[in-house]
């Protein structure tokens, strides 16, 4: 079925934009969806539009896929993703990420919003995921394996692009945004975590916490994706923040922190079309 559903959303998405499909795609976490507004766009569809394609429902994600550049580079951009808490089935994470590798891509870049497990990293930082822990119990792999798309059991020792992460280092260097380095650990939500919670995930050497990211990551390097991630910090994680935590602050730190994001995502893609014409 899902082998289905990903030709299915190809086939749509190839008809639609009528040119070959960009190598690198963007999705765009919580708060951070404006960046799609800079872009360039040349098509356009809504995941309702894509068959296959779940459908986001969480407020700040828009549900569309936008194909265009941004700051000249060529780039799709997922603008809202799928979650594990809207009730998907995890297989169903797999078909947006193997459309894309089915249509030609080879990097995928995932943002998110995310809350911080230190107090010297707070709201407005960013944070470039380094590695992460998968603590939802849940992976889009279970169940029988596609041998044509990837190994059953495969390495997960450098889940997140080394020679990447040195040219989103560089671009925050070129641009003048602070970046920090750390481990990003994915639950499932909805529901924010405990104050005991956050401290067991500190002791494992965890240095943000969110719903997302791991999920895609998965499922992008079993295909042979390469990924990169970054996590705008949000809040401070619960037991440190002095307040409750809300979505609404997600989004409204996202909004104050979109020109660093913008600036440093723009300097990123470019470096990443750069490579991609070395390569040619």
């Amino acid at each position: 079925m899902i082998t289905e559903a990903v030709a299915g959303a190809a086939n749509a998405i190839a008809e639609r934009l009528g040119a070959d499909f960009p190598k690198t795609v963007l999705v765009l976490g919580s708060g951070l969806g404006r960046f799609g507004e800079t872009m360039e766009v040349t098509a356009e569809l809504s995941y309702a539009d894509i068959p296959g394609f779940p459908v986001s429902t969480v407020q700040g994600h828009a549900g569309r896929l936008l194909i265009g550049t941004a700051g000249g580079a060529p780039v799709a951009c997922m603008q809202g993703r799928m979650h594990l808490y809207e009730g998907y089935d995890p297989q169903q994470l797999a078909i947006p990420v193997r459309t894309f590798k089915r249509l030609g891509a080879e990097r995928l870049i995932l943002t998110n919003a995310a809350g911080s497990l230190h107090k010297t990293m707070g709201p407005g930082a960013l944070m470039m995921i380094e590695d992460h822990i998968n603590y939802s119990g849940r992976n889009p792999l279970m169940g029988p394996n596609d041998d044509d798309v990837g190994l059953r059991f495969f390495d997960m020792t450098e889940a997140y692009d080394p020679a990447l992460r040195e040219m989103m280092q560089a671009a925050a260097v070129e641009t003048g945004t602070p970046l920090r380095h750390g481990v990003y650990l994915c639950t499932t939500g909805p529901n924010f975590e405990t104050p005991a919670e956050i401290r067991m995930f500190r002791q494992w050497g965890a240095d943000a916490v969110g719903m997302s990211t791991v999920p895609e990551c998965l499922v992008a390097r079993h295909c042979g994706l390469r990924v990169a991630g970054l996590s705008m910090i949000s809040n401070l994680a619960a037991g440190i923040s002095p307040e409750p935590l809300s979505h609404e602050e997600v989004m409204e730190e996202g909004e104050k922190t979109f020109a660093q994001v913008s600036a440093l995502m723009t300097a990123f893609l470019k470096r990443c079309a750069e490579e991609d014409v070395k390569g040619a």
